[in-house]
């Protein structure tokens, strides 16, 4: 092994891979080989349009039809059972017997948003793990377009169900369609295998903490229109824009964004071989114990993001009680302070990553997540929740580092493949998230409020001691391999034989 490559290790590359290994791929500045082949979308004017618009545009259509689909489906059962009370937080005086009919209400708004997340999770796992290996031979592009397509078709159902005053079941119909097309995880595990196709090893963490900054920019503006339009035109008005929303990324991904991949004519879609990709993806053995590796990284980044997802779904039921009691206004506001997380993570990464390494500055965003979450335990004033969200100011700049790793740790004909099986640990991380800390919580209020955030903070201790871990295990490969190195000039040999 010669010097430089051993530099590269010290970096915190992690070391290519056999197929990996040509001068295209070693070089740190110089693009994929998958540029070589990159074909003209039909309207290419020389602008560098990339993948960053279509999924902030997929993200924006999902936040904004999420909650909205939820309150939807609140007064449509409410409309039906003839109960016409209101959702009141935590902060009311009311001491008699809760309501029957209510609590009907949620339970079956509850069991129904259940229903629908869950068949479109068990549609999309085939889906998702087949139209991602079919992309490393066919290309990224169809995978950005017949999502978007398929999400598309699942707003034409809603808005069918809203107008005919159809019954709720026929959401999970429109779920099911938009899952057969891999629905918004296909659009994810297509954008982010395009930015590793198109970008070099050196920038790549920093071009995927950009596409996570558009889902956080996309879901604050979402959060934003989709409650106020609402409350002053209704549902339906707002899922034609959902609609146009999916059909404009459709027809960005068609005529702006240049293909990535060398399509294979003869490569077909339906076909066994596209699962054996992703089964071999994490059982083939590698080079360096790669394959542990990838296992590791996904666990961290299964339990980073799992973490993320349970505590934002908690956030609000947390505002909303005693002792804080924030209003909508403040409900509003925390929501932003959340989502601005997303840049002020992406900002210092950047600058971060001018002197340390990736695996130092993941491991302060664990740092600031879990500091940030300990304060959002305890907090009992506005000013200290708003502490809270400024502590996690680079919590967000975990995962792009776990997604970089991820995919420099394969062949650049197995991106596809890669994210495809992120995007389904990532679906699978947010029914477990709903499921783990929305039972947790009210479980625990009588022993302490902030209870579930603590478990999340102690959780993140895991991925901080896998990162470590490894990172200090190739420091110890790396020291090795230098020694053996300069003992070989007393044996008459040279470091290049």
């Amino acid at each position: 092994m010669d010097a430089p490559e051993s530099r590269s290790s010290l970096r915190g590359d992690p070391p290519a891979s056999p197929a990996s290994e040509t001068p295209s791929l070693d070089a740190a500045s110089s693009p994929p080989q998958t540029l070589r082949s990159r074909r003209s979308p039909p309207f290419s004017c020389g602008l560098p349009f990339s993948v960053e618009p279509v999924l902030f545009l997929s993200m924006f259509s999902l936040a904004l039809q999420i909650p909205l689909c939820t309150q939807y489906l609140w007064d449509r059962i409410s409309a039906d059972l003839g109960y016409n009370g209101t959702r009141g937080g935590g902060c009311t005086n009311h001491t008699g017997p809760p309501d029957p009919l209510q609590k009907e209400v949620e339970t079956l708004t509850a069991h129904w948003s259940l229903y629908i997340n869950l068949g479109g999770f068990a549609v999309g796992l085939f889906s998702v793990t087949l139209l991602g290996p079919w992309s490393d031979r066919v290309g990224r592009r169809p995978v950005l377009i017949f999502p978007s397509l398929g999400m598309a078709l699942q707003a034409v159902v809603y808005l069918l169900v809203m107008y005919l005053q159809l019954p709720v079941a026929w959401f999970l119909l429109g779920r099911l369609l938009s899952g057969l097309s891999g629905d918004f995880s296909a659009v994810l595990a297509g954008c982010f295998a395009y930015v590793a196709d198109t970008s070099d090893r050196r920038s790549r963490t920093f071009r995927v903490a950009v596409l996570e900054a558009c889902l956080g920019v996309a879901g604050m503006l979402a959060s934003i229109v989709g409650g106020q339009w609402r409350r002053a035109q209704g549902y339906i008005n707002p899922f034609w824009l959902v609609l146009a929303t999916n059909l404009a990324t459709a027809l960005y991904a068609y005529l702006f964004v240049a293909e990535s991949v060398a399509p294979d004519k003869e490569a077909r879609l339906f076909s066994a071989e596209h699962y054996k990709a992703v089964y071999r993806l994490y059982r083939s053995p590698g080079e360096q114990g790669r394959r542990a590796k990838l296992w590791l990284y996904a666990v961290s980044l299964f339990v980073v993001v799992t973490v993320h997802f349970g505590a934002k779904d908690l956030y609000v039921l947390y505002e909303l009680s005693s002792p804080l009691c924030w209003g909508s206004a403040l409900i509003g506001y925390g929501s932003a302070a959340e989502h601005l997380t997303y840049l002020s993570s992406l900002a210092s990464l950047r600058a971060l990553q001018v002197c340390l390494e990736d695996t130092w500055v993941a491991i302060i965003g664990l740092v600031s997540n879990i500091a940030g979450l300990v304060v959002i335990s305890l907090a009992n004033t506005m000013a200290l929740m708003f502490t809270g969200y400024g502590v996690r100011f680079l919590a967000m700049a975990t995962t792009p580092v776990l997604r970089s790793k991820l995919s420099k740790l394969v062949d650049v004909s197995e991106q596809g493949a890669l994210f495809a099986s992120v995007a389904c640990v990532e679906s699978l991380c947010s029914l477990v998230s709903t499921g783990f800390f929305n039972s947790l919580y009210p479980a625990t209020l009588h022993i302490m409020k902030g209870l579930p955030f603590l478990v999340g903070a102690w959780l993140l201790v895991i991925p901080a001691a896998i990162i470590g871990a490894l990172r200090c295990r190739e420091v110890d490969r790396d020291y090795y391999l230098f020694s053996v190195a300069d003992r070989l000039p007393l044996f008459g040999m040279h470091r290049s034989s």
